[in-house]
């Protein structure tokens, strides 16, 4: 069975990328012309989220460069300690809803540090693949679009992102501990 899987997953995504322009041959779509009208639209959408990425970028420099992650991370790691959630993990945590990218490179510091296979190295891991980055979604893609009114998509995205990261933790001392 696992070989079946292993040569259909090696297999999708050619036969969609043979399958799905010759069904549009097929239905008389001018497969290049719509193409490269998509690749127009889709570097137009590219140009209109630059000023928020940049935006995003220069808010989380300044947020980790004044020093204010180190001060949050030394208010709270008495109080994290406690639940069984280690202080070392925090700045990917706040970072994680804002920059995947800066989450990301503070995981593989952590892993870098600590070790693949230990505790952090498995939570962090754990947490980088069920967290999402929402002020990132908000900030760039409402942004682009023209979405002023949030609304309740912070608090939802919020509620998600800390709901993923108590999962991450139980289970990562379910699994690993």
């Amino acid at each position: 069975m696992y070989e079946i899987i292993s040569e259909i997953s090696r297999w999708a995504i050619p036969l969609t990328l043979l399958l799905v322009p010759l069904a549009a041959m097929v239905r008389g779509v001018p497969v290049f012309e719509t193409f490269v009208e998509g690749a127009g639209e889709g570097f137009a959408t590219a140009i209109k989220t630059i000023p928020y990425l940049v935006a995003m970028l220069v808010a989380i420099n300044i947020f980790r460069a004044s020093g204010a992650m180190d001060v949050l991370v030394h208010t709270l790691s008495p109080y994290l300690n406690r639940l069984g959630f280690p202080a070392e993990v925090l700045p990917h945590a706040v970072m994680r809803p804002l920059s995947g990218g800066a989450a990301l490179g503070i995981a593989t510091d952590l892993i870098a540090t600590h070790g693949p296979d230990s505790f952090i190295g498995r939570l962090v891991s754990t947490m980088q693949g069920s967290t999402d980055t929402t002020f990132y979604v908000l900030t760039l893609y409402f942004g682009s679009v023209g979405i002023s009114r949030y609304r309740y998509a912070i608090v939802s995205g919020l509620a998600a992102d800390f709901t993923t990261l108590a999962a991450s933790v139980f289970i990562a001392h379910q699994v690993f501990r």
